[in-house]
């Protein structure tokens, strides 16, 4: 079971926004992660809890922040509630997409088991919603993701086999890559990989 920490900054001005201490694990039915979210000065500022099933869609997927709370999974597209953290004042959402994403790592892993890309395929295309931090207002967006190449670099524990990915947004054509071993991010924008305890799981 992997645990680690991750520190996240602002992809384009890399001003800090905090760190997301994690843990995470496949099982029979999917995959799990959970992780706690943390300011730039330390203070608690939400928490993350994905599941996906085998085939990389989203059981449950719940993410707090300080005034904001949301719960979805994939019902009928993707259907979530958002609400204040008492309940009292909650919407509802649905949108035909594939999956949810937001600054977690974590949906980066997700949407890669969703796809199983092959190296050098066509880039494939996905529509998401994503959820904006710190009010997770969802947005819905369209990504083509591509595999670039997959590498082995060996390790004190054996090959770490890493996957590099090209994802481009599709309406601003802007371009980037990120780097996934097994269920762990290595490295993606606004993403850095700080500590990790365990080495990666690997999917069968």
């Amino acid at each position: 079971m992997p645990r680690g920490r991750y520190s996240l900054h602002d992809p384009h001005h890399h001003t800090p926004l905090g760190e997301e201490h994690f843990q995470c694990a496949p099982g029979p039915s999917g995959w799990r992660y959970v992780s706690q979210l943390t300011t730039p000065t330390g203070d608690h500022a939400g928490s993350v809890d994905l599941a996906i099933d085998e085939l990389g869609r989203p059981l449950r997927v719940e993410l707090h922040s300080a005034s904001w709370q949301v719960r979805g999974a994939a019902i009928d597209g993707v259907t979530w509630v958002r609400s204040d953290p008492t309940g009292a004042h909650a919407t509802e959402g649905n949108v035909s997409a594939h999956a949810f994403s937001g600054s977690s790592p974590s949906f980066l892993v997700a949407i890669s088991r969703l796809l199983r890309l092959a190296p050098s395929a066509p880039a494939t295309r996905i529509r998401l919603v994503t959820f904006s931090d710190p009010a997770l207002a969802p947005l819905t967006a369209d990504q083509a993701w591509s595999l670039v190449r997959t590498e082995a670099h060996a390790t004190d524990n054996g090959p770490l086999t890493v996957d590099e990915y090209q994802v481009t947004a599709l309406d601003t054509g802007e371009q980037h890559a990120v780097h996934i071993a097994g269920d762990v991010v290595l490295a993606a924008p606004g993403v850095e990989l700080e500590n990790l305890e365990t080495p990666p799981s690997t999917f069968i």
